[in-house]
């Protein structure tokens, strides 16, 4: 592995804890903590210590290194985590955060503005290491001072088989040693090392018994292990003077060297006093567990791709020659295929809770931004979906909670006055409907002001004076350019920028967004996205010499069209359903053939009709991306390639239903 490799598995490392501190720290505040979870948020800064001294990092480590003296005070109970304490932390996590990217593209690092940053910082981290220092000494005159240590320690240290493989090196920990005294000397243990041929390289077989000389306490020493607590057994162990002490470890090594007879047996992690043993278990399944560049799953996916539109070309010639055995052939590749596809599309589903956890964050600072009492209550963090969707769907929706939290929560006395709750809520919830995932952003805040966007986007011209509007198109304006009816601009919201943009990349995605208010009762907003944006199961059907793909997962069932030019709806076993010609949606031209068939589409609460000439049946459909030139054709999400090398397109659903806008109430199912 390359120091690049080495490098990129580092940065998404550290990225993972400092989420994991975020998250714990926030836990913290809410009174949700725990002694485990302050020892993880212990660990994770050290671990981005050590990791960082292995690249040479020295403000990293640095920083991070007191950052790491103050948690291990809380650790300690010397130091209660207040709040003020949790707030320093968290803004200590931002620039712990700015300096890991200062690793990941140093060309844009600016050394000196960090370290501007970090000075007020380490100020205030001084004062509470400053502050439990006083306490210390004080208890210590009035206990008097412990009994010292003889000053000589035997380490007793067996890293585990595949420590090698994380980076875990017994040097390094050696010269560690040496920086807290002398290392008098070192014996190694090679009673597990197999045979030649058995020999993996990559493996550590070796155990170690060193004698130390240092006036250094056991936690000073331990602390030299941290970072590999986990991944080995280890033994801190005081011994008498120094020329006993060279006996005792020449004996224990002697006896150590004899053929297949292994160290006395050193006392795990666990036996340490106030440290957790390492779960087996979790170790096992993090084996199992690998890293891979997002890139190579993209290429993989391309290359799916392209082998689905080579086999649909292998079945349309097997049709046509009518073989037999090529027909058997071609529907056993096809099944194959199919299963390919599922396996590296999963490859790419994440859950949506990584992206929910984020919020945590972003809502506890508003808050304290905007003087409010706001809570977030997430559900649905299972909900998985394609890691492209996830990767863009998380700055609409942060600038969605941020709108909620700023507009929708009132002020706790206002709430009160309401009889609501003065700790307002904010919901985030992911569900899969229809073939696609739908998140919604709630609050229980004051909801949407009907009359004061409408009076707006009046005055705007948006829309015609005296026409009736639907609810759902009222609260709609508020995605128009420039729009907002807030009465003061704040650092957050008010100036009309920003929502356009959220539909705008919504829209990018091939996604929706509708708007559900109640005044005095609060708002939903719903985002509808799809799954994935690289390969679906589509239903293809045929309007003159031209083939549409329909996402099969929308289609509820085909029926044959009986047409009644008089109205654009029809009688469907009792219920009214809507439907849009494709030859006169995208004027196709042509002759209308005497049977026509209706395919029944429905998303979500909403259904309605398509009418095609043709029912040509499913297919693995590869989304390929439209160009600029017809980026702006309503109707249309993507193409396709299909068997023989015609091109299909994508029918976009919820495009098809916004334009069946005067129909909209009858679109409910």
């Amino acid at each position: 592995m390359d120091m690049n490799q080495l490098m990129q598995t580092f940065l998404a490392e550290s990225r993972d804890l400092l989420e994991d501190m975020e998250r714990h720290l926030l836990e913290a505040e809410r009174g949700e903590s725990s002694p485990d979870a302050v020892n993880a948020i212990f660990r994770a800064a050290h671990t981005i210590k050590g990791s960082g001294g292995l690249f040479d990092l020295p403000q990293l480590v640095g920083f991070t290194h007191v950052v790491e003296s103050v948690l291990d005070l809380v650790r300690d109970e010397a130091l209660s985590l207040s709040s003020e304490l949790i707030g320093l932390l968290l803004v200590c996590c931002d620039h712990i955060h700015a300096l890991v990217e200062t690793a990941a593209d140093p060309s844009h690092a600016d050394p000196v503005a960090l370290a501007a940053e970090a000075e007020p910082l380490l100020a205030q981290l001084q004062t509470y290491l400053q502050r439990s220092a006083c306490g210390v000494t004080a208890a210590a005159v009035a206990q008097g001072a412990p009994e010292k240590q003889s000053g000589y320690w035997r380490i007793t240290l067996k890293l585990f088989a595949d420590a090698l493989r994380f980076g875990n090196s017994p040097l390094k920990l050696i010269r560690n040693l040496r920086s807290l005294g002398s290392v008098e000397s070192i014996n190694t243990d090679i009673s597990h090392l197999p045979a030649f041929d058995d020999l993996d390289p990559e493996a550590n077989y070796l155990g170690f018994q060193i004698l130390l000389r240092s006036d250094a306490d056991r936690a000073a020493i331990e602390e030299v292990f941290e970072f590999v607590r986990e991944d080995c057994d280890l033994e801190i162990v005081s011994v008498p003077a120094p020329s006993d002490a060279a006996d005792l470890l020449t004996a224990e090594t002697a006896a150590s060297s004899a053929p297949n007879k292994p160290l006395a047996t050193v006392p795990s992690a666990a036996s340490a006093p106030g440290r957790a043993a390492p779960d087996a278990a979790a170790r096992n399944a993090d084996a199992r567990s690998i890293r891979v560049d997002a890139d190579k799953l993209d290429r993989m996916i391309d290359l799916v791709g392209e082998l689905i539109i080579a086999v649909s070309s292998t079945n349309a010639n097997a049709q046509r020659t009518g073989d037999a055995q090529l027909l058997e052939s071609a529907s056993i590749l096809a099944g194959l295929v199919e299963d390919v596809r599922e396996s590296a599309l999963q490859l790419r589903m994440v859950k949506i809770g990584g992206t929910f956890s984020r919020f945590q964050r972003v809502v506890h600072d508003v808050a304290r931004e905007l003087g409010k009492d706001i809570a977030l209550v997430v559900a649905g963090e299972d909900t998985e979906l394609d890691k492209s969707v996830v990767e863009k769907i998380g700055d609409p929706l942060t600038h969605l909670v941020r709108n909620a939290m700023d507009h929708g929560i009132e002020p706790a006395d206002v709430r009160v006055a309401r009889g609501k709750p003065a700790r307002g809520t904010v919901g985030l919830n992911a569900y899969h409907d229809s073939g696609s995932i739908v998140i919604q952003i709630t609050d229980d805040g004051g909801g949407l002001n009907r009359d004061r966007i409408l009076a707006k986007a009046l005055e705007r011209g948006l829309i015609e004076p005296g026409r009736q509007i639907s609810d759902r198109d009222v609260f709609a304006m508020i995605f128009e350019p420039g729009f907002s009816t807030a009465e003061k601009v704040t650092n957050l919201s008010g100036r009309g920028v920003g929502m356009d943009v959220v539909k705008r990349n919504i829209t990018a995605l091939r996604g929706t967004v509708e708007i559900d208010s109640a005044a005095g009762v609060g708002t939903t907003i719903s985002v509808r996205l799809p799954l994935t944006l690289a390969i679906i199961n589509g239903f293809q059907v045929g309007v003159g010499k031209s083939v549409f793909v329909v996402p099969l997962d929308v289609v509820e069932e085909c029926v044959e069209f009986t047409p009644d030019y008089a109205s654009d709806y029809i009688d469907l076993r009792g219920s009214v359903l809507p439907y849009v010609r494709l030859r006169e949606l995208f004027a196709l031209g042509g002759k209308t053939p005497a049977r026509e068939s209706i395919v029944v589409i429905r998303q979500g609460a909403q259904r309605f009709g398509l009418v095609v000439d043709t029912l040509l049946g499913e297919w693995q459909t590869v989304i390929k991306p439209l160009s600029k030139v017809f980026a702006q054709v309503k109707g249309i999400s993507g193409s396709s390639i299909l068997g023989s090398g015609d091109v299909a397109l994508i029918l976009d659903v919820p495009s098809l239903i916004q334009q069946l806008h005067p129909n909209q109430d009858a679109l409910a199912a």
